[in-house]
């Protein structure tokens, strides 16, 4: 558990947290999969809207008359760290990763590279309706859940409490996964938290949450996820790598040029095989802002990560500098050709 906070942890949560890691000793033997499964590439993901484009990349791949050769099938994982290890490990070779880690990951000569973006903006802060907090001075002393201290939801929470001359020691940090939060801020078991939806937006459709920040409004060129192949795939089958990027690119371009495809989108990543949640609050993250995660704008922009990377290093979750291009490989979005999402 990351607590930068010398206070006590509520036992509630330190028993909380020792199951949690119970059960993540054994997740990477129930969450790994073959790199290659009948249905082609396996790639792996979170039930989480900043993976959206990735079930709609495999829906569009999957129905088109024009496709040739080995496909892609969605992997849903339940963390980052079972993401890592199969990625590491190679049992899988792709995967939407955070950014911040594949940095760690590659300064530790782990062979990856990140081929594409897989969303824009997408994390809130939420507290409380009922809480009288309305400015990041007021979670002085306060419980906050965030996912991993690799994860940019965390950065987010810097950012904006530097904004008010604050820093993280002045705050009561957890580690808690995504799905946990809401039922905490709930039950008061934390006082806010900071993380990706539709776990901000779940709560707040419920009506017992508010967003005290939104990436969308804050941060607008957040980015969190992003595709990530390891580079014996790149070696190995190049073409495979440019099918599932373009589709990636094209699933993104359609989110966002109609409400409509949102609303589908929802409807899709709920099923079973994808995400298996509540299409309604897919629908709530689609449309309460409809930018509360974007999608159509995919570049890979160097001074983007270079500022994400020097956050990273204030934050003390990637331990020395890398050169962009070390982890980036920029080739396939630059060849990126026209895939037509009939789904």
């Amino acid at each position: 558990m990351f607590e930068p906070s010398s206070d006590p942890q509520p036992e509630s949560l330190r028993r909380r947290a020792l199951l949690r890691g119970m059960a993540a000793a054994a997740l990477p033997l129930v969450g790994c999969a073959p790199a290659q499964s009948k249905d082609g590439l396996v790639v792996g993901g979170l039930p989480v809207t900043c993976n959206l484009t990735l079930p709609i990349a495999c829906t569009a791949r999957a129905v088109s008359a024009n496709a040739h050769g080995p496909g892609f099938k969605y992997r849903k994982f339940s963390g980052w760290p079972e993401v890592k290890e199969s990625l590491m490990s190679g049992r899988i070779q792709a995967a939407y990763m955070l950014a911040p880690l594949v940095m760690d990951l590659v300064n530790a000569r782990i062979p990856l590279k990140i081929v594409s973006l897989g969303h824009r903006s997408g994390a809130s802060i939420m507290v409380h309706t009922d809480s009288p907090y309305r400015h990041f001075a007021d979670l002085r002393g306060k419980r906050i859940a965030i996912p991993s201290r690799f994860a940019v939801d965390y950065l987010f929470l810097r950012k904006m409490l530097a904004r008010e001359g604050m820093d993280i020691k002045d705050v009561r940090i957890f580690e808690m996964a995504p799905p946990d939060m809401p039922a905490a801020l709930y039950a008061d078991a934390i006082d806010a938290y900071c993380t990706g939806e539709p776990f901000g937006a779940a709560a707040q459709r419920k009506g017992y949450a508010r967003p005290l920040a939104l990436t969308r409004d804050e941060w607008p060129n957040y980015i969190c996820c992003v595709l990530t192949v390891r580079e014996q795939l790149i070696d190995e089958q190049r073409p495979l790598v440019q099918d599932l990027v373009n589709h990636i690119q094209a699933a993104g371009t359609w989110l966002d040029s109609d409400p409509a495809h949102r609303m589908k989108a929802a409807q899709i990543a709920s099923q079973r095989s994808f995400f298996n949640q509540d299409p309604k609050v897919l629908r709530y993250v689609m449309e309460n802002p409809p930018d509360r995660v974007t999608y159509g704008d995919l570049r890979m922009i160097p001074a983007e990560f270079d500022d994400l990377m020097h956050l990273s290093l204030q934050a003390g979750t990637v331990k020395q500098p890398i050169a962009f291009e070390r982890y980036v490989d920029q080739s396939f979005v630059r060849a990126v050709q026209p895939v037509k999402v009939n789904i």
